[in-house]
Formats: C-alpha cells, structure tokens, sequence
C-alpha cells in the first residue's frame, strides 16, 4: 500500500517537472531572438540595429563603399539644428546656389532665389522633400561657405565614428570621392535621433511654410518617404520616418525608423536598382525587412 502510494507520489511529481519543462520550452521559444535575415533585398548593402541600444540585429555587405545620395542631408540637417538653438532666424537664399543646381537636376523643395525664410523652414525642405537649395542655404548660414561648412560635416563624421565617411557637399550630389557606408550611415542615424528636433523633423509627413516674400500664400511640402506610405504595411508597427537617397551612381538609398510590437528599429539601405520612375525599392525593402522583424524571421 505505502509502496503504491509512493509511487503515485512520484508520477504526480514527474508530471509537474515535465509539465514546467514544457511550458518553459515554449516560453523559450515565444521569447527567444531569432535571427531577422536580410536575404532576397532589393539593395544589396543594408544593416539593421535597435534604434534604443545600437544592437546590430542584421547585416549584409555593410562596410563596402556606397555613395550616400540624399542620405547625407541628415548631417546637414543635424549641423544646422546644432548650430542654430533658434529656429526662427530668418535667411535669404543666395541666387548664385541655383544654376549648379538646376544643371545637375537636383532635388528641390520650392524655394526661390532671394526667398527668406526661417531655418525651420529650411530643414523640413531638406527633410521633407530633400530640397538641395535648403542644404546650400543651410550650409552658408552655419559656417559662411559651402567649403567651411563641408569640413564641419567631415568632423562631425570623425566625431562618430563614421570611419568610412567623406563628405564632399552638403546635398549628397554626385561625387566620386562623396562615399559612405551604411554601417556608417545607421551610426549617422542612430545619434541624430538622440537629438529631439532632428527626430520631428524625421518622422513628419508634411509641412506647410508660411508666408514669404516669394510665397505670399506659403506652401506644403511632403516627405519623400510617408507620402508613399498608408500606415498598413505593418501588421504589428509602422515606420515611423526616413530619409531617402537616389542618384543614378547610388542607386536607391533609404535610412528609416519603425516601431515593432512596441520596439524602435534603424535600418539603412543602400544600392538598389531602380529610380524615381520605377517602383520604391528601397521602400520595399524596408517593408520587407521591418515585416520579418514581426515575425521574428
């Protein structure tokens, strides 16, 4: 009797071992990070990170040399917004920035020569739009010429850590010695988010300039990116904002924000085919990515 009784204790007991082993296995298994794959992309240089620690999560091919198109705007942005604690200040943008740019059918957000408007202004044309005559303005403003200010971006860069970075002109326009990494870029990212200014600036859809001499009704301007977006193409999250790059040298370029089941990820992209005619596929991409972030694969 005392031997059965035993014995039943024992089972009971086994059962209660097994049972708890099990439910940690599929804890384990719910919990556990599975690798997120960067296989099947559009652009063949990408690099994926937690945007709160700087965690490389994903990587593929990301310290060869890229061109960085608009994506150097970031810094651009990030400079001035360091440089000018008040927002408000007005500029002219000087007439002499605009024939370069037009002959090398630049990206331009709408402003004229001789328009005054306020470095606010100025910022969300480069972010939104990716206005090269805000960059240029910008550029003057902060440093006096588009040469000082380059050498102020370089610094930056070295500040960073961006080891692999030359800037050579605050736009991003084609440069044979304008190179970058995205490994680079995501550092770029990663702490011009840390700045608040900077962080609206990226995660706005579009902004409306007020008046000016040149504008007497002002204007709106959309970004690049979100204009593309519904705010769907994420089952558990939504990108958040970015910055897009494209010359035909760099390819399609992007580096985006996105919240996943309630954590922020970094991923910068660069190299895919295509332009602005074509289908986004450096959107793509970031779609793609950000949706096996959600499952975890």
């Amino acid at each position: 009797m005392k031997t059965s009784t035993r014995r039943r204790k024992h089972r009971r007991r086994a059962f209660r071992r097994l049972f708890w082993l099990l439910v940690l296995a599929t804890l384990l298994l719910l919990l556990w990070p599975r690798r997120v794959t960067l296989d099947g992309l559009n652009s063949p240089h990408a690099i994926l990170l937690r945007a709160d620690s700087g965690e490389v999560l994903a990587e593929k091919d990301a310290d060869s040399t890229i061109y960085p198109a608009s994506m150097t705007k970031m810094m651009t942005a990030l400079l001035a917004i360091e440089a000018n604690p008040d927002l408000d200040t007005p500029v002219t943008l000087p007439e002499e920035i605009f024939p370069a740019l037009q002959a090398q059918n630049a990206s331009l957000a709408g402003f004229q020569a001789g328009e005054t408007a306020t470095v606010r202004d100025l910022l969300y044309g480069a972010m939104l739009p990716s206005g090269a005559e805000c960059c240029e303005a910008l550029a003057r403003e902060v440093s006096g010429s588009e040469e000082d200010f380059v050498a102020r971006m370089n610094q930056k860069a070295a500040e960073l850590g961006m080891t692999a970075t030359h800037f050579c002109n605050p736009t991003g326009l084609h440069d044979p010695e304008h190179v970058s990494t995205v490994r680079d870029m995501a550092r770029l990212t990663e702490a011009a988010l840390q700045n608040e200014t900077f962080r609206k600036l990226f995660t706005t859809e579009r902004y409306t300039v007020p008046a000016t001499n040149c504008h007497p009704q002002g204007f709106t301007m959309h970004s690049t990116l979100l204009s593309q977006l519904d705010g769907t193409e994420l089952h558990s999250g939504r990108i958040l904002g970015g910055k897009t790059g494209y010359t035909g040298e760099a390819g399609l370029c992007l580096a985006s924000l996105a919240e996943v089941k309630g954590r922020e990820y970094i991923l910068v992209t660069a190299g895919a085919g295509g332009n602005h005619s074509t289908a986004p596929y450096h959107i793509e991409d970031a779609v793609t990515v950000y949706r096996r972030v959600s499952r975890g694969s």
